[in-house]
C-alpha cells in the first residue's frame, strides 16, 4: 500500500482543494500531495483507470487485503472483531466499485461472508449434543488467513534467493572454430623414419624380469645338517653354492645362523684369519 500511496501524487491541486477527512478504510491515504496524506479526491478531478490500478494491485485477493486491514489496526487474528473489519472491507469495496472499476468475484464472495459470519454472530449460541459449545463462526476464517500469511512469508522468502537471470547471469563466451586443419600434413617418409628411430632406442633399453622365488628357511636348515653328517669338520665355504644365486646364499646364511642359535651346529676358529670351520653340536644316532 505504501508504494501504492507514494506514486499517486496528483499534480496541479493545492492541499486547500482536497477534503482530508479520512475514510473509512482504515485511515490509509490514497495518495499524497505535497508530502500531505490524501484521504478523498475532489468530485471533478478525472483520474484515469490505469492510475487506480496501482492501488488495486496493492493486495493479491481479498485474503491479503483482510490480512493487512487487521495487521494495520493491530487486531488479534484469534479473535477478529468482526464489525469493525467488515465495515473497512466493504468500505474499500465500495470505493473500488465508485470509480466504476472491475471487481474480482472473489472480493465480492469475501464481502458476502464476512457479512455472513457477523450475522451468525449476531444470534444466540447454539449447543451442540453433550452440552459441547458451537464452533466460533470466525474459525474456519482465521485458519485461511492464518494459512495465507505462512503461503505468503514462505513466497517471500524464496523471493530473497538469488535467481537466474534476475539476481545472476551465466557467463558465456563465445569461441570461433579455427577452419585451418587440426594437424599438419607429414611426409610418409618422415614418418617412418621416425618409427625407425623409435625401434633403435627401444633396442638400446635393457629390461628384466624379476621372478618371485619362495625359499624355505627350515628347508635349508636340513640341508646343512644331513651335509655336515659323517663329517668333522665342514670349511665354511663349502656350505655355500654361488651358483644358484645371491637370494640362495642369503637363506642358506639364515638356516646356518639359526641352526647355530639352536646348538644344533658349532662355529669354530683355531685362531685370527685362520679358516672356518662348522661342524655338529651333537653325535647323530
Amino acid at each position: 500500500m505504501s508504494e501504492a500511496e507514494d506514486q499517486a501524487l496528483l499534480p496541479g491541486q493545492g492541499p486547500d482543494t482536497l477534503d482530508s477527512t479520512p475514510s473509512v478504510i482504515d485511515q490509509v491515504a490514497l495518495a499524497r500531495l505535497y508530502g500531505e496524506p490524501l484521504f478523498a479526491l475532489p468530485q471533478d478531478l478525472y483520474i484515469p483507470p490505469e492510475a487506480l490500478e496501482v492501488f488495486l494491485e496493492a493486495f493479491e485477493g481479498p485474503l491479503d487485503l483482510l490480512l493487512y486491514l487487521i495487521r494495520k489496526q493491530n487486531f488479534n487474528i484469534l479473535d477478529i472483531p468482526m464489525l469493525d473489519v467488515t465495515r473497512q472491507y466493504m468500505a474499500y469495496v465500495d470505493e473500488v466499485r465508485g470509480r466504476n472499476l472491475e471487481l474480482a468475484a472473489e472480493y465480492l464472495l469475501m464481502a458476502a461472508m464476512l457479512i455472513e459470519i457477523k450475522s451468525r454472530m449476531l444470534l444466540p449460541p447454539k449447543k451442540q449434543e453433550g452440552g459441547e459449545e458451537a464452533e466460533d463462526p470466525r474459525a474456519e476464517l482465521v485458519r485461511r488467513l492464518l494459512e495465507y500469511e505462512q503461503i505468503k512469508l514462505a513466497a517471500q522468502q524464496l523471493g530473497q534467493v538469488p535467481t537466474y537471470g534476475r539476481d545472476f547471469l551465466k557467463a558465456t563466451v563465445h569461441i570461433e572454430q579455427s577452419l585451418q586443419p587440426r594437424f599438419p600434413d607429414v611426409e610418409i617418409s618422415e614418418l617412418q623414419a621416425a618409427w625407425r628411430d623409435i625401434l633403435k632406442r627401444a633396442k638400446l633399453v635393457q629390461t628384466h624380469k624379476i621372478t618371485r622365488e619362495e625359499l624355505s628357511v627350515r628347508e635349508y636348515m636340513s640341508q646343512i645338517l644331513k651335509q655336515l653328517q659323517g663329517q668333522r669338520f665342514v670349511e665354511f665355504e663349502r656350505i655355500f653354492n654361488p651358483e644358484k644365486g645371491s637370494t640362495v646364499l642369503v637363506v642358506t646364511f639364515i638356516a646356518m645362523l639359526e641352526l647355530a642359535k639352536e646348538t644344533l651346529i658349532e662355529i669354530t676358529q683355531a685362531e685370527a684369519y685362520a679358516p672356518i670351520y662348522v661342524r655338529l653340536a651333537y653325535t647323530p644316532v
